[in-house]
């Protein structure tokens, strides 16, 4: 199995569409109270943007797209922080078809080259807390907790 994973083009507009779409109906399962049904998750606009950018990646097994991955750049510099420079993957998704065969890992491994390549002091991402595969996905891979987000919903049956 010949596992690459290069910058995306126009031409993986399509797949990178179905594979957002899948991810998407994962979160809709686990959180429909947040999440909603969405074709076309991806606009096109966004996709021009993020090719513009530089920051959209696909994983190819065998010549056919099985993942995606978007990344942005942040720059922390604050009086309570360390400065330094993240690689932030902002989204990831692998096909149905092709979890649990190394895609996943074969993107971080990317991520993390492309953070060396730019100087970057660490690689971040959030996770979905009912996304478990993804969790211990993360963990092996060597990912360690930040932070933990939190929140409240109860209250807003209530004052109604």
């Amino acid at each position: 199995m010949d596992i690459t994973v290069r910058k995306a083009l126009a031409a993986d507009y399509h797949d990178a569409v179905r594979i957002m779409d899948q991810v998407q109906e994962l979160h809709v399962m686990w959180r429909p109270d947040i999440y909603r049904p969405a074709n076309e998750l991806l606009s096109p606009e966004a996709f021009r943007d993020a090719l513009a950018a530089d920051s959209f990646y696909v994983c190819e097994v065998d010549g056919t797209i099985a993942g995606v991955m978007g990344v942005s750049f942040r720059h922390i510099e604050t009086p309570s922080h360390v400065t330094r420079d993240v690689l932030f993957i902002d989204s990831m998704g692998v096909d149905e078809r092709y979890r649990g065969m190394g895609v996943g890992h074969a993107m971080l491994d990317a991520a993390k080259e492309t953070a060396v390549l730019k100087k970057c002091q660490g690689v971040e991402l959030q996770v979905n807390s009912k996304n478990r595969r993804a969790y211990e996905m993360y963990s092996k891979y060597g990912f360690s907790e930040k932070s933990i987000n939190m929140e409240l919903t109860d209250w807003a049956s209530e004052r109604k």
